[in-house]
């Protein structure tokens, strides 16, 4: 009953705020042509869910009532404390953020969730061959620390939030140690990876997702240049 009144309770908010924005329009429409087009487009974009859509909810709520309590179990769902569970309804995000840890209620036919995991995850970047700025080639691969810090982020803004964040790691680190010579990539490993992470951070922040840490695993140079690097040494 109290998942019930949370709902009709979130349908009349939902319906005050259509007829706030409505009253605004038209107040609105009284300016000048531009700003009349300009909130025009506001609405729309603005615009809550229409009549079909309440009148789905309550009839997904009338069928959980009456078919208590065997609707329980596609109603009542949890997620680890690992998790949060992103919520979809009739196609719009549900307001109140993610769900979890813990129990949670989702009307069938109508809600969609998605779960999400918060942990720290770790991807190796596979060796990059590299061309440094004194043109000498180089194998370089390094390891990423990553995890989702905004659950809505990483489902709404971005189609695929760890593969998006590796392919962008590998990228940023050919882009990096190109504009290096390789005694610099060779005695700046910190200063690399710190420049990285940075880099990093600001590009996966809009898909909710924070880099922890950035590390220069291994260099690997030619054997010829390996060979006339001994040399010398020798000598």
């Amino acid at each position: 009953m109290i998942f019930i009144k949370q709902t009709f309770k979130q349908v009349n908010q939902q319906i005050t705020t259509k007829l706030i924005e409505e009253m605004k329009y038209q107040d609105n429409q009284k300016m000048g042509s531009s700003k009349d087009n300009h909130s025009h487009d506001e609405v729309q974009c603005e615009e809550g869910p229409g009549v079909c859509a309440f009148a789905l909810t309550i009839f997904s709520l009338f069928l959980i009532i009456v078919t208590l309590p065997l609707s329980l179990f596609f109603v009542v769902k949890v997620v680890q404390e690992y998790e949060r569970a992103v919520i979809f309804r009739l196609g719009r995000l549900l307001t109140g953020g993610a769900r979890g840890p813990g129990v949670f209620f989702v009307i069938p036919c109508v809600d969609v969730y998605e779960k999400i995991d918060m942990r720290s995850q770790t991807f190796e970047i596979p060796p990059q061959e590299i061309l440094t700025k004194d043109s000498v080639t180089v194998f370089v691969n390094a390891i990423m620390y990553y995890k989702v810090a905004n659950a809505i982020h990483a489902v709404a803004n971005v189609d695929d939030y760890s593969g998006s964040a590796r392919l962008l790691a590998a990228t940023t680190l050919r882009n990096v140690l190109g504009t290096l010579t390789l005694g610099d990539i060779l005695c700046q490993r910190e200063s690399i990876a710190k420049e990285m992470k940075e880099t990093l951070d600001e590009g996966t922040e809009p898909w909710g997702v924070m880099v922890e840490r950035v590390e220069v695993k291994d260099v690997r140079v030619p054997e010829q240049l390996q060979r006339a690097m001994a040399a010398e040494a020798e000598a």
